[in-house]
């Protein structure tokens, strides 16, 4: 058998990594880690919105604001920090040090992937299933 055929073979029986998506652990990150800023209904009305000089936004709109699709890897990398915003001004938290390995493969919509955290993971799931 050719290097090319058990190349093939083993990609074939490979396990695939599989992306979390647990909502109920994305909620709980979510209330430890981001409620703060953006609100415990994610209208970006937490206790720390009176005091930001660019306040949070609505993270229920996120899926209105795309057209009616949701970014999930764009998503990913806002919170990991792959694509800081300059709105910020440096202010949200970088994840991406704070969570644990990039281990889990996110797929968006159209194909694209990326690899994350299994927390990302599951704090994606949980904004994209809170969208109005």
């Amino acid at each position: 058998m050719s290097f090319l055929r058990h190349l093939a073979l083993a990609a074939l029986i490979a396990p695939m990594p599989a992306a979390a998506q647990d909502l109920e652990a994305g909620a709980t990150l979510y209330a430890e880690n981001c409620a703060v800023c953006h609100g415990i209904d994610l209208r970006g009305n937490g206790p720390m919105a009176e005091i930001l000089v660019i306040p949070p936004p609505d993270l229920r709109q996120i899926e209105a604001r795309y057209g009616g699709y949701f970014p999930r890897v764009g998503v990913a990398w806002l919170i990991d920090g792959r694509d800081p915003l300059v709105g910020h001004g440096g202010e949200m938290p970088i994840f991406g040090r704070v969570f644990s390995d990039m281990s889990e493969v996110m797929t968006s919509p159209g194909g694209q992937t990326v690899l994350t955290s299994p927390e990302v993971v599951d704090l994606v799931a949980f904004l994209e299933s809170q969208q109005d």
